[in-house]
């Protein structure tokens, strides 16, 4: 077989022509791309537009006219970074936060232990109910968090709470909706409506390990305890690692519960929670820039914590390694 003469010493190499597309992969090209540009358009109408709106909203001011500042006319003007300056000042906006983190150190731990624990119940067990168990404990994800808080609502008001009512036969004297309790009662609604979701994760994620591990751990004598500590966790630790990321989101995201709940408790304010106290500048204080840097702090606070997260558990895993 014949091979190319080499370059004369002293002659740079002849330079190969780029090679043209073919009408295939031109046409592939083009497929996928309109594939992708739906999704694109989506992305961009749904996700970085409410983000550019909501950081550009936060960099202004309402300025009025008039003695006062109570005449008929206002404009925006260009207010820098005053709007998060005012609200990392605000004591209530913060507490909001302190207050969320001290849930989510509490309520996320114990949710994800007992998904975990039901996920290593249901998907070890052999009996025809399993299924139906599956579907009850994953029921919960179905109610809204608005008709949830409104359920467990009835169940925590004095006077129509059978849990109460139970108490005080008992004689403890339980109001779930006291401003040292109320906290733990919200805490108590995320757990029961987000376990069951939780657990079907965990629960796919132990399907697709292979069923031959099981064998050989058996064949060396491994008991259910040693299969769960030894192989089950370690292999679910990414779908841990997922849940809890999503977890903290929407810890931080906390509304709807506190809402719902406002009007039977007292010690519910408008500051309870970062979103709550957000909403209310908005739609209460006529304050849509202040509450758009607080939508923004929330974002980059809830950012930071869960690449935090994942920037841990990733030491962790090479530290292992």
């Amino acid at each position: 077989m014949s091979r190319a003469a080499p370059a004369a010493p002293g002659r740079p190499a002849p330079r190969r022509r780029p090679r043209r597309a073919t009408r295939t992969e031109a046409r592939n090209a083009r497929a996928a791309a309109c594939f992708v540009l739906p999704f694109l358009a989506l992305f961009g109408l749904c996700f970085l537009a409410p983000i550019g709106y909501a950081v550009h909203q936060s960099l202004y001011r309402t300025e009025r006219t008039g003695p006062l500042g109570l005449g008929g006319q206002e404009h925006e003007a260009f207010a820098g970074l005053a709007n998060y300056a005012h609200a990392l000042s605000d004591g209530q906006f913060l507490a909001g936060f302190g207050r969320v983190l001290l849930f989510g150190a509490v309520q996320i731990p114990l949710m994800l232990v007992l998904a975990t624990t039901l996920a290593l119940l249901l998907e070890s067990a052999s009996a025809r109910g399993v299924t139906f168990f599956r579907s009850a404990f994953f029921l919960p994800y179905g109610v809204p968090g608005v008709i949830a808080s409104i359920l467990w609502g009835f169940l925590y008001v004095p006077g129509i709470s059978p849990l109460v009512k139970i108490a005080g036969a008992l004689g403890w004297d339980v109001d779930f909706l006291s401003r040292g309790s109320v906290l733990w009662a919200i805490a108590n609604i995320v757990v029961w409506q987000f376990t069951g979701y939780n657990m079907l994760v965990l629960i796919a994620q132990l399907k697709a390990v292979p069923g031959e591990l099981y064998e050989a751990a058996r064949i060396d004598g491994a008991n259910a305890w040693q299969v769960a500590r030894h192989i089950k966790l370690p292999l679910i630790r990414p779908a841990l690692v997922l849940t809890t990321v999503f977890s903290i989101i929407g810890t931080l995201q906390l509304f709807a519960e506190p809402m719902v709940l406002r009007p039977l408790a007292s010690s519910i304010d408008s500051g309870f929670t970062p979103n709550l106290h957000a909403y209310s500048e908005a739609f209460v204080g006529n304050n849509p820039h202040v509450a758009a840097a607080e939508a923004v702090l929330l974002a980059l606070v809830a950012c930071g914590l869960s690449f935090g997260f994942l920037r841990l558990v990733g030491g962790r895993t090479k530290d292992r390694g």
